[in-house]
């Protein structure tokens, strides 16, 4: 190390070695010290090193309120100036000293040693600086301060001058100066920076009072007693506010505790008569202090604030009331904190502070004096604080007793006035604002009760006149007031005196109070708790437990706030949306220790308010949104099951709402019978019920309402409501006080109406049944039935909801009458929502009773239980289990967080359903946290919900992860929510099915059975439909087994429909994997057969309906397994073979006939499936069978069907829509036979327009059956509705096909069929889809827009084809399909299939040898074919559509040369043009389509010259003329024109052909017509070349230029070839008979057939 300066060079560089080692803090350290060197937790061994803790001092304040004691002082020496001292003082060192008296003995042992030292020392010294009389220190003194400190504490400051060189009889150290600092300063403790004199004697005696800037007589100073020393203290304490206003606060509420006076606060003396004005001031001045001190001090605070409250003080005689005062104090210090310390607040905007104060610091002050406390001793543990009692067991840490505070404050306060009659009148004259003082138990007046629905002025005035009933009962018993010296033993309630001050407050006290409402709801709640508890009155009877007065002021305050949210929601929302959760939680809270039919009447006076409001908004979502937080918060109460009185009989009870003490309610909700009363009063919302079950009657009141459709604005809140519910349910399904099933009953009941106000949402429920199925649910009620029908249920919600005692009249009442306007557009609810309440109906059916439920369904219309059976069909499309793979799908989604997180948590306040729910029924997406232990038998809580404890909100146990932190689900977490998702399914249909055998059972005793035992059938039909467990479908089959037998006519004779659906379900179940499954399907079909058997002798219908079902399963099944289906058709024949009754009879050979039957389909299937990769070939095998059946309409229409259902797989719409209008033609031929209507389309002959091919469908031949036999032409789709819906679907795969044409055509037969039944509706909708249609043929006139197909034929070649041999087809690809694409998809499939070395394709397209073919190959020849039309063809096809539909002709062309070379001179060169025709116009039923007649055309050298000639002027004009204007094509075809060096180009041609003219006269026209054709080339030349040089810019002049020399240069060389005419043509015409068109007589034809 370098020494750099001279001066440093002296200095003696001494080694040392320091070493510092950093290692990361565990995470509880052990072995631990406060800063106070206490020890954290004991330790089990001294041994060991400990661990420190070091105070941190941090840059900006920490609002933390003191909850330990700690009492510090830090000393920072900073610098000394000795420079103006005489005498030697250059080494100096300054020791320190904490004194308690002025002897050098007095010194305290409070400072705390270094490591190495003693743990306290009485004194520390500065380390010294070498020869420097200014030096600077450094140096931190850390004192612990007594707890108690007096006047005469004081620091003391020595400063020595050390000397180096010790000499004989001089001392090491000797002292050069002394300062001091008294801690205490007019009772206040003194830190801060001081700039000290210091004197060159020791102080004289007392000087510890006095401070060192106050000039001692007879004292000599350094340097003039200037201020040499600086010096900083710095306190750490939680006894020594180190605030003004906090002290003078304290010291006054101190004096008259001790009652010592008069009281020094500074300068000021404060005697007993102006106390109370300095008091109220000093309250007042609160506000003014610092926050941090105030945060710090807050729990002692607000004790002392709430003490001032509870006991007011007796100052001179007088009771002082500080009631108000403390109040607003209060109100002003928690308003602070909420809006400084904004980060604080949890989901409720509740401050963390405040909430612990009230949860873990507030006790009631005890009520008398000097009694001992019952709770655990201690600062803020105890029921009443020491300071408050004049006792001298003081706990030192709060002795404030000599605090006195300098106030510079003095706020506009009133006196005292003199006699309590004056301060009656002052009460009165401030319009009752200072009226604060409540007694209890004083023998004054009562208040008279007031009304029950009083409006809020005449509630303050009459609070005012019971202030003055109070003030003055006491005037008359103060006559023990002799007393001054202790307090009077007055015993004022916190909860009480609060709801007084509140009730009275006004202006920016009461906005501050509102702001934070639920601090003041929580405090009284607590107050009110322990008021009870230490008055051993929670036993007492809840009636008697509080006086009238208090209960007249909580209503009032509950009144005057539900009007302050009704008046202010629309300017204040935030605040408006906290004061409506306080004041729910309050009521919430008051359940539990008031009289519940007094919390409920202040429910009602809630709602009132809101019902008015509601009455004249135009748009009430907001206020509806704060209603059901409110409702929602009330409702989350544990004992909520009770409170509704699950038990009591729907009768008028005698008083609104008996009470039910919390220690019984348990057991007494439970006791009661239910007695047989009004059905349907239980399952609407009635009076009785809703008097009853009070808040069940609110929540489905409230659901009723927002789900009506005609409530206007409401539609955001549905999610909302339907949540409430469905957490309402969860919880009660999770709650083990309920777990009994008779419980659960009683449960249920509260929630019967639920089933109606379901029933009333039908058609705006999401519709779970378009996803698998394209007819949607089969609603068996139209909208307007709905209207038509104003059924009993809905008339008495609505009635209800205008009338109601306590149900808001929500908008106008006229909107709640049900309009007859038949088509109502409704609001569709999200498929979330729709889940959730389809999940409360099934708990309700699951859990009420059955005798109730059977009881009320025979009460229903016939119309009210098919719609029931429409949610129920609408349940089993919602909850069929989706599979793993769906939550594998989905959890590959990522799931952003939700935003609005507070409402998602309010939501979860009922805990029970918990985020957790929620997220498992949203999405199952992002949380992997939780698992859900549910067993997979039937049971409500494993499937339905989930199990979950019954408890608030816990933090812990849901946190919102962020979705980064986890997204991908194991394995195992994805298989457990499908075993929830597959538990869920079961359960939900084991209750459907419950309900339809409850359904049956009720029914079958009345008239109207069978419309419903139709939609019971249906809802079975549709739940066999859907992918179900084995558990269900044994059930399930077991019910339509019964359902068949026990009403045999309603499927074979009025649902012939449902007998087909019920065929085709049990054939899918007979070809399941799952043995049981299949034995029970067999056992059912041949059920099936024999019913109907033992009906009529004549199975006919149900064999064609097996046999269709198998057809239509075959077709359409993906997963369908041929092996097991052949089991179960054995079964059955082992059925009918042991089957003894019926061995005489015909049956068994009939069912042979059909098991046979139904092996060959099987078998053709097999073939179908073993071309099920060749799209081509299993179209064609489906169309043969198709053809098959040709003699049974039924089953020809069930092939149609499949192959437009495969059609729309590959996207092949043209051939779907074809598919679908041959189906149609079909149903009308054989409708026009069973019904003579004009509008019906008379046959196919009606389709022709659509397609030619339809004809095949007529049925004309000898075999044709009769549609009116039995079982022919029963299928739903030969009816009227059914031919509409097949042509709907028709128009619509047409449109997506892009034939927009077509779709007009279709709409062309359906519009006469809806005219004829007068239904404006559908004849609205396919005018607007014909406008759609119409349009888009406008905006893509061109063309190119949609491509309708690529044609090409394909002609196959070789044995190994089999039946494909020596056939050739055109194939129909889609648009724009290369030829090398086509070519190797073909090449690639036969290649796998035969072999790639045997499979060959054939280049070129001339006619194929067979000899030249080696056998052992296939091969396969594909040539691009184009349509054709002849010239009179052209006419009629003008657009694009007519160039590309119902073509049957195509043509291709082969270039040859005589001597066999494909390609030649211009003069050499022939082409031969092949026109193809096949047997079908495309589009047809399938792709591809068998070509039937052949015919060849040979162009000699010269026509093919101007066939390429009248082409190359074709796209000259085209180029010139389009728009808009395309100059690069313009240019490209140009170039290729007049460019100079086009080979073959115009020129040569002209050459070849023109030069001479020819000496065969038959060729003199064609001469003549290529000269014509070069007339008209050049001149579109010269159109082109015009038009480009307008549209060129600057840059292309010279390319122009370019281009018109060349065209000048080929005008010139052809002018004279085309001016040359030949004479021999220009004769007198004369008569010529023969064919005009050249070609058909000069050409060469071949003709090949």
């Amino acid at each position: 190390m370098r020494r750099p300066s001279s001066v440093l060079r002296r200095l003696r560089p001494i080694t040392a070695q320091l070493k510092i080692d950093i290692s990361p803090a565990p995470e509880n350290p052990h072995y631990c010290l406060t800063p106070e060197l206490l020890q954290v937790k004991l330790y089990p061994d001294s041994r060991v090193r400990p661990t420190r803790e070091i105070l941190e001092f941090p840059a900006r304040d920490v609002y933390v309120p003191n909850t330990t004691y700690r009492n510090l002082l830090y000393i920072y020496p900073q610098s000394l100036n000795f420079a103006n001292r005489q005498g030697s003082a250059r080494n100096i060192t300054v020791k320190v000293q904490f004194m308690y008296g002025e002897d050098p003995s007095n010194a305290m042992p409070v400072i705390f040693g270094k490591s190495s030292c003693s743990e306290f020392s009485k004194e520390a010294y500065t380390a010294v600086v070498y020869h420097n009389r200014s030096p600077d220190f450094h140096e931190e003194i850390k004192v612990k301060l007594p707890a108690t400190l007096t006047d005469h504490h004081h620091l003391l400051f020595t400063f020595y001058h050390v000397s180096c060189q010790q000499k004989q009889n001089t001392p090491l150290e000797t002292p050069v100066g002394y300062t001091w600092i008294p801690m205490l300063q007019n009772g206040r403790l003194k830190t801060g920076q001081f700039c000290l004199p210091v004197s060159l004697e020791k102080p004289p005696q007392a000087y510890s009072v006095l401070s060192p800037e106050v000039p001692l007589p007879g004292m000599k100073w350094v340097d003039n007693h200037k201020g040499v020393f600086n010096v900083e203290v710095v306190a750490v304490s939680t006894i020594h506010t180190q605030d003004p206003y906090l002290d003078k606060f304290f010291a006054l509420v101190n004096a008259l505790d001790e009652h010592m006076f008069p009281v020094r606060i500074g300068d000021m003396r404060i005697v007993e008569s102006n106390l109370e004005n300095e008091l109220k001031s000093s309250i007042s001045a609160l506000n003014s202090s610092q926050l941090e001190p105030v945060v710090r001090f807050l729990h002692l605070l607000l004790d002392k604030l709430i003490l001032l409250v509870v006991r007011p003080p007796v100052i001179a005689g007088q009771i002082v009331n500080l009631g108000q005062a403390s109040f607003e104090a209060m109100a002003s210090i928690i308003n602070r904190l909420h809006k400084n310390l904004e980060g604080n607040h949890d989901q409720h905007g509740r401050n963390s502070l405040l909430a612990s104060y009230i949860y873990y610091v507030f006790r009631l002050p005890n009520t008398y004096p000097n009694s001992p406390s019952p709770g655990p001793g201690g600062l803020g543990g105890s029921v009443h604080y020491a300071t408050m009692a004049r006792s001298a067991v003081r706990p030192a840490s709060l002795n404030l007793n000599r605090s006195r505070s300098l106030s510079n404050s003095n706020p506009d306060i009133s006196g005292t006035p003199t006699s309590p009659d004056d301060e009656v009148r002052s009460i009165i004259g401030s319009k009752g604002l200072d009226r604060s003082n409540s007694w209890v138990n004083t023998g004054g007046p009562k208040a008279a009760p007031w009304g029950s629905n009083p409006s809020p002025s005449t509630e303050s005035t009459q609070a005012m006149d019971r202030s003055c009933n109070r003030m003055s009962s006491h005037t008359e018993t103060s006559s023990f007031l002799q007393t001054l010296t202790g307090r009077l033993p007055t015993k004022k309630l916190f909860h009480e005196e609060l709801a007084l001050q509140w009730v009275v407050c006004s202006g920016s006290i009461r906005e501050s109070a509102l702001q934070q409402a639920w601090f003041f709801f929580e405090l009284m709640v607590k107050s009110m708790v322990h008021h009870l508890y230490f008055n051993d009155k929670l036993d007492a009877p809840r009636k008697s437990r509080f006086p009238e007065r208090f209960m007249d002021d909580i209503a009032a305050l509950v009144s005057t706030i539900a009007s302050d949210i009704v008046s202010r929601f629309q300017k204040d929302t935030e605040m408006v949306e906290r004061l409506n959760t306080s004041l729910a939680f309050f009521l919430n809270d008051l359940l539990s220790v008031m009289d519940r039919g007094f919390v409920f009447s202040l429910i009602k006076t809630c709602y009132k308010q809101v019902s008015s409001k509601l009455y004249s908004l135009p748009n009430p979502s907001i206020l509806v949104s704060l209603r059901l937080d409110f409702l929602r918060i009330i409702c989350s109460h544990e004992h909520y099951v009770t409170l509704n009185l699950p038990c009591s009989l729907l009768t008028p009870p005698a008083s609104p709402s008996p009470s039910v003490s919390s220690a019984t309610s348990q057991s007494s909700g439970f006791s009661t019978n239910v007695q047989d009363q009004k059905i349907a009063n239980m399952f609407e919302l009635s009076v009785p019920f809703r008097q009853q079950h009070y808040l069940a009657g609110l929540v489905l009141t409230e659901l009723a309402v927002i789900l009506d459709p005609d409530a206007e604005g409401l539609f955001g809140l549905h999610k909302k409501v339907i949540n409430m519910v469905h957490n309402l349910l969860s919880s009660h399904d999770s709650d083990p006080r309920y777990s009994d099933p008779q419980i659960k009953a009683r449960v249920a009941m509260l929630y019967l109406p639920l089933i109606g106000i379901i029933m009333e949402t039908v058609p705006q429920l999401y519709d779970f049944t378009e996803t698998h199925n394209q007819r949607g649910r089969p609603i068996c009620i139209t909208t307007d039935d709905y209207e038509s029908e104003s059924g009993s249920m809905i008339s008495q919600t609505v009635a209800m909801a205008i009338a109601g005692t306590s149900v808001p009249q929500l908008t106008r009442p006229g909107s709640f009458l049900l309009t007859s306007a038949s088509g109502r557009q409704h609001t569709t609810f999200s498929a979330e929502s729709s889940r959730s309440l389809l999940i409360c109906l099934l708990w309700v059916l699951k859990n009420a009773d059955e005798t109730v439920l059977q009881k009320w369904f025979t009460d229903l219309s016939v119309l009210q239980l098919n719609r029931l059976l429409d949610l129920l069909y609408l349940c089993v499309s919602c909850f069929e289990y989706k599979g793993k793979k769906v939550f594998e799908r989905m959890n590959s989604l990522t799931f952003k967080k939700s935003k609005d997180m507070r409402a998602k948590l309010e939501e979860a306040i009922l805990g029970s359903i918990g985020a957790r729910q929620e997220m498992v029924r949203r999405s199952r997406g992002q949380l992997g946290m939780y698992t859900i232990s549910s067993p997979p038998e039937r049971s409500p809580s494993g499937s339905a919900f989930g199990s979950q404890e019954n408890l608030r909100w816990r933090k812990d146990m849901t946190h919102w992860r962020q979705n980064t932190e986890k997204l991908d689900k194991s394995r195992a977490e994805i298989e457990h929510e499908a075993l929830i998702d597959g538990n869920l399914a079961t359960e939900a249909n084991l209750i459907i099915l419950d309900t339809l055998e409850i359904v049956v059972q009720t029914v079958s005793v009345t008239e109207s059975k069978e419309s419903i035992l139709g939609g019971v059938l249906k809802v079975l039909l549709h739940s066999m439909a859907c992918n179900q467990s084995a558990v269900y479908l044994q059930h399930c089959f077991a019910t339509q087994r019964a359902l068949v037998s026990k009403f045999p006519e309603l499927l074979f004779e009025e649902e012939t429909e449902q007998c087909a659906d019920l065929c085709l379900r049990l054939l899918r179940h007979c070809s399941s994997s799952i043995s049981t499954i299949r034995s029970h399907a067999s056992a059912s079909l041949y059920l099936l057969m024999r019913q109907n058997f033992e009906i009529g002798n004549n199975f006919a219908r149900v064999k064609m309906q097996v046999t269709m079902s198998l057809s239509s399963l075959v077709g359409t099944s993906q997963n369908f397994n041929e092996e097991f289906l052949r089991r179960s058709l054995k079964t059955i024949l082992t059925y009918a073979e042991e089957d003894l009754e019926l061995r005489e009879t015909t049956f068994p050979d009939q069912v042979q006939d059909l098991v046979f039957n139904l092996h060959m389909i099987l078998s053709d299937t097999v073939k179908m499936k073993e071309h099920q990769e060749d799209p081509e070939m299993l179209i064609d095998l489906m169309y043969r069978i198709a053809k098959g059946y040709q003699t049974s309409p039924d089953l020809r229409l069930t092939w149609l069907q499949n192959m437009a259902g495969k059609h729309s797989e590959r996207s092949n719409h043209a051939e779907a829509a074809q598919c679908l209008v041959h189906s149609a033609a079909l149903v009308a031929e054989y409708l026009s036979m069973l019904e003579d209507r004009k509008y019906l389309p008379v046959g196919c002959v009606t389709f022709q327009n659509i397609s030619s091919n339809v004809l095949e469908e007529s049925a004309v031949s000898d075999d044709v059956v009769s549609p009116d036999e039995e079982g022919i032409c029963s299928g739903k789709y030969f009816t009227e509705s059914g031919l509409v819906g097949l042509l709907e679907q028709a128009a619509a795969s047409f449109s997506m096909a892009g034939m927009y044409e077509a779709v007009n055509e279709v709409y062309k037969v359906l519009i006469p069929i809806h005219e004829a039944n007068r239904d404006a509706k559908k004849l609205s909708t396919i005018h607007g889809k014909l406008q759609e249609a119409f349009s888009k043929i406008v905006h893509q006139s061109t063309g190119w827009e949609r491509m309708f197909g690529t044609y090409f034929r394909v002609g196959f070649y070789g044995t190994k084809f089999g039946d494909l041999d020596e056939q050739e087809f055109v194939y129909k690809e889609p648009a724009i399909t290369k030829l090398a694409e086509i070519s190797h998809r073909l090449e690639g499939f036969y290649g796998e299939r035969f072999g790639e070395d045997v499979v060959e394709v054939i280049k070129d397209s001339n006619p194929v040898d067979k000899c030249k073919l080696d056998p052992n190959k296939a091969y396969i020849q594909i040539t691009y074919v184009e349509p054709y039309f002849d010239t009179y063809e052209m006419k009629d096809r003008i657009t694009y559509f007519d160039k590309n539909y119902n073509l049957r002709r195509f043509m291709y062309c082969t270039p040859f040369t005589l001597d066999g070379r494909a390609h030649g001179e211009l003069h050499e060169q022939f082409k031969r043009k092949t026109i193809l025709t096949t047997s079908h116009a495309f589009p047809y039923i399938k792709t591809r389509v068998n070509v039937t007649h052949k015919e060849e055309i040979i162009l000699t050298p010269i026509e093919v010259a101007i066939e390429d000639m009248q082409k190359k002027t074709q796209e000259l004009a085209f180029a010139t003329h389009q728009d808009p204007a395309d100059p690069k094509m313009l240019q490209m075809v140009l170039q290729g024109s007049v460019g100079t060096t086009v080979n073959q180009g115009p020129l040569e041609v002209a050459q070849v052909f023109l030069s001479d003219i020819p000496s065969d006269p038959k060729l003199f026209r064609h001469h003549n017509k290529l000269r014509l054709c070069f007339k008209d080339f050049t001149k579109r030349c010269e159109d082109a070349l015009r038009k480009n040089k307008s549209l060129i810019g600057p840059d292309q002049k010279e390319y122009q230029r370019e281009l018109e020399r060349n065209y000048h240069r080929l005008k010139e060389a052809l002018q004279p070839l085309i001016n040359r005419k030949i004479p021999q043509l220009y004769k007198a015409i004369l008569p010529v008979t023969c064919h005009r068109d050249s070609f058909s007589r000069m050409s060469l034809r071949k003709m090949d057939l």
